[in-house]
């Protein structure tokens, strides 16, 4: 082995988004933050929101938010690429553009500088092909390799998309496959196809600004990035935020071969039954095979965007994202609330 290449997910416990906090432990964190109101601050942290959102001017709000993780990949390059494209997602799923990052990284005191380097370049590589820039950052040695970026983006205040407003009769659209988390844990075993983990590196290095750039050319009601929550943890936000109930055609939602054939073996991440644990009350799973359903909590890294479309736009939005994103898909619609279970699996 040559001297920079460092086995990185040797050294972390927990991979990528995996490493997340369960959302319902981070609820009970925040519980009882006293929170201070501001006019202009149009989306805060009470909202479980993707990002924060402050209105600056009556045509420009500034969009923040910070996201980093452990290697969830050997080669620092691509584990940067992976760590910059996570963290500039929030963003995009707010309808912004990103414009300035911050790096935010913590490095073992024997860590090759070739290595830190390459981790360096990876994440550079993926801001400026999203037309933002990197303008510093801040670094502390840790035994676990860490690395992310703080972002800043620009969004029109009258066209800021959140998670919770969804509407009775919205088409739900995604745009990645699901099954990363799996596949990466399955990695560590080596137990993942090369063909698989090209499949899972090339979609976690795929930003969403093509999918944003399609959606805000429609009538979307609201929007959230899926990643360390699981499909289900997000879908579930978004109903609650919403004050919805959502239906989802299982068979419609695009699920990783090999992935499925790995979480029927009991291959599965730990965050994936944190993410059950914090849903699984609100969600009847009807008569859907338990594989699938793991894969539906499984904690995605850099994973799509999940839109709730008003349905006379949906066929055209749908039309639109075949063309510019890795796995469009309709996978259900959004229900008025009737109380009870939020999510049915069908």
């Amino acid at each position: 082995m040559a001297e920079n290449e460092v086995k990185l997910t040797k050294l972390a416990k927990c991979a990528g988004c995996g490493a997340k906090v369960g959302a319902g432990v981070l609820a009970q964190l925040l519980d009882g933050i006293k929170v201070h109101s501001d006019p202009d601050l149009l989306v805060g942290f009470d909202k479980s929101d993707d990002a924060s959102v402050y209105k600056v001017s009556d045509d420009l709000a500034l969009v923040q938010t910070v996201d980093f993780f452990p290697p969830i990949a050997d080669d620092p390059y691509l584990f940067g690429q992976i760590a910059a494209t996570n963290a500039l997602s929030d963003v995009y799923a707010m309808g912004g553009e990103p414009k300035l990052c911050l790096n935010i990284m913590a490095i073992p005191a024997d860590m090759p500088k070739e290595a830190v380097h390459d981790l360096l370049r990876g994440g550079y590589d993926k801001v400026y092909e999203a037309g933002a820039l990197i303008t510093g950052g801040h670094s502390i040695l840790d035994e676990e390799p860490k690395y992310g970026l703080a972002v800043t983006g620009f969004v029109h205040p009258d066209k800021v998309l959140t998670n919770s407003g969804a509407k009775p009769g919205d088409v739900l659209l995604f745009t990645k496959p699901i099954g990363i988390g799996v596949l990466t844990t399955a990695a560590k075993a080596d137990m993942a196809s090369a063909e698989s983990m090209a499949l899972a590196h090339k979609l976690m290095t795929t930003l969403n600004k093509s999918a944003r750039d399609a959606m805000v050319k429609y009538r979307v009601h609201a929007c959230t990035d899926v990643t360390g929550f699981g499909l289900l943890g997000h879908t579930l936000e978004m109903a609650q935020g919403s004050e919805a109930e959502v239906e989802l055609d299982v068979a419609s939602i695009d699920l990783i071969p090999e992935a499925v054939e790995l979480a029927r073996m009991g291959i599965l991440p730990e965050g994936m039954y944190r993410n059950r644990a914090f849903a699984e009350e609100s969600v009847d799973a009807g008569t859907i095979e338990l594989c699938k359903q793991d894969l539906l909590y499984d904690p995605q890294t850099a994973g799509g965007l999940l839109m709730a479309v008003d349905p006379a736009d949906a066929d055209a939005l749908y039309a639109e994202l075949q063309n510019c994103v890795p796995s469009a898909q309709r996978v259900g619609t959004v229900r008025e609330y009737r109380g009870g279970k939020r999510i049915f699996l069908r």
